[in-house]
């Protein structure tokens, strides 16, 4: 088990190691930064590589309006945080309570009392503690007393911008998944439920899985090429983020189109990475228009997701 949800009774094998505390949001290659020191220092150390997350994300309790939508969901965040070296990942329930700590209890209770950290590896912006009080240097000057180490990461600049998180999630609101895989450590993800639509799309030979259910940000409208994750495998799609205007429907639907698939996915969760924009949504004037558009949807889509 690598995930674990609670700081109680935790194994032994996790103390006495490094530890990062963060977001860790998409897990971008700014992320993958702070993970590649997170490691060397562990093993400097011969000690377990931890990373400290939140689950939800703190805004979502103080200020739920102001909270963005996330770009991962926990469990794939610590796969994704795993497939990185670290050892283990804890996506601590956030409450006020611990909202409520002060930056040197928040330090004490965690980082020095339950994790035995010996040393923290985290970036400049790093905040924590009661209404976000504690910054790096107050950390640093924790880190001091308790006798630990404490190395601060550079942020991570791709063509003159930093690599955020909230860069990533900008990019993906305006359509462009290609940019943003660039970003992360892996193309852009979404998971949801396979229900019932109008089944339109089996009539005129491009059978679609509607997924409901979507927990995390959802791209710009558009058509893109992409991969599906099913229970039996993985499948080379073509996705419609809107409504169908050819038909006057103007409800916005996440429709996936799995190239050569064609068992029955109803009821099954879906998980859907998103490699690049193909084309807007626009009307077509009949039918068979929207057919051949389609069929070159569809051909430029398995293209894509065989590179």
């Amino acid at each position: 088990m690598t995930l674990f949800r609670t700081l109680d009774d935790l194994p032994p094998r996790l103390k006495g190691g490094a530890v990062s505390i963060g977001n860790f949001d998409g897990v971008h290659r700014g992320h993958a930064r702070i993970v590649e020191r997170l490691l060397a220092t562990a093993r400097r150390l011969n000690g377990p590589a931890v990373i400290f997350t939140f689950d939800p994300h703190p805004v979502r309790l103080l200020r739920p309006a102001a909270a963005p939508p996330p770009l991962t969901w926990t469990d794939r965040k610590a796969e994704l945080l795993v497939e990185l070296g670290a050892d283990a990942i804890i996506a601590y329930p956030t409450d006020r309570e611990l909202l409520a700590l002060s930056p040197a209890a928040f330090f004490n209770r965690i980082v020095r009392d339950t994790l035995a950290a010996q040393a923290m590896i985290e970036g400049p912006n790093f905040y924590f503690g009661q209404g976000r009080t504690g910054d790096i240097e107050a950390l640093r000057k924790l880190c001091s007393a308790a006798n630990m180490s404490l190395e601060v990461v550079e942020p991570l600049i791709e063509s003159g911008e930093l690599v955020s998180s909230s860069r990533v999630r900008a990019l993906i609101q305006a359509g462009d998944v290609a940019h943003a895989a660039a970003l992360l450590t892996r193309p852009y993800r979404i998971r949801g439920l396979v229900t019932h639509g109008a089944g339109r799309g089996h009539t005129i030979g491009f059978a679609t899985a509607n997924i409901a259910g979507i927990d995390t940000l959802l791209p710009a409208q558009g058509v893109y090429a992409g991969r599906a994750l099913t229970q039996q495998g993985h499948w080379p799609a073509a996705i419609n983020i809107g409504p169908n205007p050819t038909f006057g429907e103007h409800a916005l639907k996440v429709e996936v189109h799995l190239i050569d698939f064609a068992d029955s996915l109803y009821g099954e969760p879906l998980e859907v990475d998103f490699l690049a924009r193909l084309r807007d949504i626009r009307p077509f004037a009949h039918v068979e228009e929207l057919k051949s558009q389609l069929a070159r949807d569809v051909e430029e889509a398995r293209r894509v997701a065989s590179e």
